[in-house]
C-alpha cells in the first residue's frame, strides 16, 4: 500500500512508475497509459478508449493508488466487479464491491470497511450509484476519482445500451472536484460523442486507442456442416481454453453435448440455466476445470481470463461492435489467439427478418445500420482485419497477412455460366425454394420432392452435377452478396428469388468474376501457425509452472490467472529466475504477489535448471 501523504494532484511520474513496478509487476507502460494516468492526476476528465488486452483497468486502477481518498468504480456486472476485485486483493490493494448479490451481512462488512476509510477502490453498479441511500453511505469518505467502465452503455448508438448509464450524467454535479474516467474497448465515433455529451466531461483528455489485436487471427469459415467444422476446429485446439457463442439456447445445449460426447471438457451457460448452475459454470471455465464453454452473449463480459485461446461464432453476431468484443475475450495475455466466424447468409437474413419485425424506431434504424456492417465484414473479399478497424475509423491500408483473407486469399475465375445455371434453376422452380432444393435440382439429384413435382423434367435438371454441392453454395452465396439474388425468409423456409439486376446476367449482358470456394480456410490456415509469443522458451518448464499454477490456485480458491498469466509463465520459463531480484524482473510479478506466490515457482524452477545441468553433464 502506498503512503498516504502522496498529494492528489500533479504526481511526479515515477510515483506512477513505482506503483506499476511494486504492485503491478510490469517494468514499462504500455502504449497510451501513461498519458491518461497523467490526465487523471492532474485532475482532468478523460475519454478512454482502448482495446481489450492493452491495459485499460490500470489507467484508473493506479491513479486510484495515487490519490488521497476512495476511487469508485461503476461496473454494469456483477462477475465482473468480483473478478477485477479477486485480481487487485491478489496484488495486496484494498478493494472491494457492492451489489444485490450480496447478503446484508457481507454488505455491512464492506460498508464498515468504506466508513474507516480502509478502502482505496469500490466497485458498484450505475443503478446504486445515484441512490440516496448510497449518496449517504459514501459522505463519510472522500471521493477523489471516478471511474465509469464499460462506458458504451450510456450510448443508444452502443451495442449494450443500458438505461441505467443515462442516469450517470448527475455524477459531475455531485462530485465537482473529482475527475471522471470514461473506459470503453468498443465505440465508434457516434458513440463517442454520446458518451461526452451525456456524462458531461469538462475540457476531457481524450485517449483514442487503436482497435488492433495483432494477436488474434480473424477466420471465416463458410458453413456446409457446421457442426463436423465446428467440432473439427475445436479438437484442433487440443485442450486449449475458448469459448463458442450461439444465438439460442437451445442450441448452446446441443453443441456442447456433442462436444462432449467426442471427448471434449465443455459446458453450457445460457440466461435459462439456475443462477447457481451459471455461476459454477463460469467458475470451473475460470479456474480452468472446464476448457470450452458454448454461450449465448450472456457469458464473458465478467471474465477477465487471459489465457482463452479461441472464440468461435456459430452464428453471426448482431454488431460488428458485439463481434469485437466477443472475440477480444481471447488471447488477453498478448500470446496467439483465434478467432472464427462460421457464417451463411441465411443467418443475416434471419436476423434481418427479427429485425424487421420490431417497431419502426430511431433504435431500430441504428441496429439496421449495425446490422449491415456485421454483413459486410462476413461477405468481404479483402483483409477481415482492415474491414474491423475502418468501420471503427482507425484507416490503414497495410493487409495484416493474419487473417483468412489474406493467408488463403481468393482466386477468381469466369463465373458467368454458373451464375446462369444458378440463376435459370431458381427461375425455372418458381422462385419458391431455398439453396438446398435448388443445388439438388442442379445436380440433378434423385430426391423424391423432386420427382413429385416433376422438376426432374425441367430443362435445367442436372445441368450443374459435374460440380460439388459445396461449389453451387458457394455461387449462390456470391450472387446473394452481389445482390442478382435476394433470400427470403418467411415462417416456412427460406427461399431463394432473382432481383432485378439479375436479368443483365441471364442474358449476358455483363462479364462477372467470381471466387473460387474456399471449402475449409481453418484447415488450410492451421499449417500457417503464429509467432508463440516468448521466443525460446522451455515448453517443458511452462507445463510444470502451469500444474503448479492450477495447484496453488485450487488451494487458494482462486482462478489460475490471477495468480500469474501465461505470458508471464512463458517469461519465467525463458529466463528461469531463482532469486527475488529475478523474479521481479518478470512481468507480471509484483511484490506482493512475489511474497505470496514466488516461493514455490523459484523452488521449481531451481529443481527444473538441476535436471537439466544433470542431463547436460551425463551427455
Amino acid at each position: 500500500m502506498l503512503d498516504s501523504h502522496l498529494s492528489p494532484k500533479i504526481i511526479e511520474k515515477p510515483t506512477a512508475l513505482s506503483v506499476l513496478k511494486s504492485v503491478f509487476g510490469y517494468q514499462s507502460f504500455r502504449k497510451g497509459q501513461e498519458e491518461v494516468i497523467n490526465a487523471a492526476l492532474n485532475g482532468q476528465d478523460a475519454l478512454v478508449v482502448m482495446a481489450t488486452g492493452n491495459g485499460k483497468s490500470l489507467c484508473y486502477q493506479i491513479p486510484a493508488l495515487c490519490f488521497e481518498g476512495l476511487t469508485l468504480v461503476i461496473s454494469p456486472l456483477i462477475s465482473l466487479m468480483k473478478d477485477q476485485v479477486d485480481q487487485l486483493q491478489a496484488n495486496g490493494i484494498e478493494a472491494d464491491f457492492l451489489n444485490s448479490s450480496q447478503t446484508l451481512e457481507r454488505q455491512q462488512q464492506v460498508q464498515n470497511k468504506l466508513i474507516s476509510g480502509q478502502l482505496k477502490l469500490l466497485y458498484v453498479s450505475p443503478e446504486k450509484v445515484m441512490t440516496n441511500s448510497f449518496f449517504q453511505l459514501i459522505s463519510y469518505s472522500k471521493v477523489s476519482f471516478i471511474a465509469i467502465d464499460e462506458a458504451h452503455c450510456i450510448s443508444q448508438w452502443g451495442h449494450d445500451f443500458r438505461p441505467e448509464y443515462t442516469q450517470l450524467g448527475g455524477l459531475k454535479a455531485s462530485f465537482p472536484h473529482a475527475p471522471i474516467m470514461a473506459l470503453t474497448a468498443t465505440a465508434d465515433y457516434a458513440t463517442r460523442q454520446d458518451i461526452l455529451t451525456h456524462l458531461k466531461l469538462e475540457n476531457p483528455h481524450k485517449y483514442i486507442g487503436s482497435f488492433d489485436r495483432p494477436n488474434i487471427r480473424y477466420t471465416l469459415e463458410e458453413k456446409y456442416k457446421p457442426m463436423e467444422q465446428l467440432t473439427r476446429f475445436v479438437l484442433a485446439q487440443k485442450g486449449k481454453s475458448g469459448i463458442i457463442y450461439c444465438n439460442s439456447r437451445n442450441k448452446v445445449e446441443r453443441i456442447a453435448e456433442s462436444l462432449r460426447n467426442k471427448g471434449v471438457s465443455a459446458a453450457a451457460y445460457h440466461a435459462g440455466m439456475e443462477t447457481t448452475l451459471r455461476e459454477r459454470v463460469q467458475q470451473d471455465f475460470q479456474r480452468d476445470n472446464v476448457q470450452v464453454v458454448v454461450a449465448t452473449i450472456a457469458f464473458g463480459m465478467g471474465i477477465n481470463k487471459s489465457n482463452v485461446r479461441f472464440v468461435a461464432h456459430f452464428d453471426l453476431p448482431r454488431s460488428i461492435e458485439s463481434y469485437y468484443q466477443e472475440t477480444g475475450r481471447a488471447g488477453r495475455d498478448d500470446l496467439p489467439a483465434e478467432a472464427v466466424l462460421f457464417y451463411e447468409p441465411a443467418d443475416y437474413a434471419w436476423l434481418q427478418k427479427i429485425l424487421l419485425e420490431k417497431p419502426e424506431t430511431p433504435q431500430r434504424q441504428i441496429e439496421q445500420h449495425k446490422l449491415e456492417a456485421i454483413g459486410e465484414f462476413a461477405e468481404s473479399q479483402t483483409c477481415r482485419r482492415l474491414v474491423l478497424l475502418n468501420y471503427f475509423g482507425e484507416h490503414r491500408q497495410t493487409p495484416c497477412n493474419n487473417c483468412d483473407i489474406c493467408l488463403d486469399p481468393p482466386k477468381k475465375y469466369d463465373g458467368l455460366v454458373d451464375a446462369q445455371k444458378v440463376m435459370s434453376t431458381i427461375y425455372r422452380v418458381g422462385q419458391c425454394f431455398g439453396a438446398h432444393y435448388v443445388i439438388a435440382v442442379l445436380r440433378g439429384m434423385h430426391n423424391q420432392k423432386i420427382i413429385e413435382r416433376q422438376h426432374d423434367k425441367l430443362s435445367v435438371y442436372g445441368i450443374g452435377k459435374d460440380k460439388s454441392k459445396e461449389h453451387w453454395q458457394s455461387v449462390i452465396r456470391q450472387l446473394i452478396h452481389l445482390g442478382f439474388v435476394q433470400q427470403v425468409i418467411s415462417e416456412l423456409n427460406p427461399t431463394l428469388q432473382l432481383t432485378e439486376s439479375a436479368k443483365a446476367i441471364l442474358k449476358g449482358e455483363e462479364p462477372l468474376e467470381l471466387a473460387m470456394p474456399r471449402i475449409s480456410a481453418i484447415s488450410k490456415i492451421a499449417h500457417n501457425p503464429q509467432r508463440q509469443g516468448v521466443a525460446n522458451y522451455d515448453k517443458d518448464l511452462f507445463a510444470r509452472l502451469r500444474f503448479l499454477r492450477k495447484q496453488i490456485a485450487d488451494k487458494e480458491n482462486i482462478p489460475p490467472y490471477i495468480v500469474f498469466n501465461d505470458a508471464t509463465l512463458q517469461e519465467m520459463a525463458q529466463y528461469m529466475p531463482t532469486s527475488n531480484i529475478e523474479m521481479l524482473q518478470i512481468n507480471g510479478v509484483g511484490s506482493i504477489k512475489l511474497e505470496r506466490f514466488g516461493q514455490p515457482f523459484m523452488a521449481l524452477i531451481q529443481e527444473h535448471k538441476a535436471i537439466l545441468a544433470k542431463a547436460q553433464n551425463n551427455e
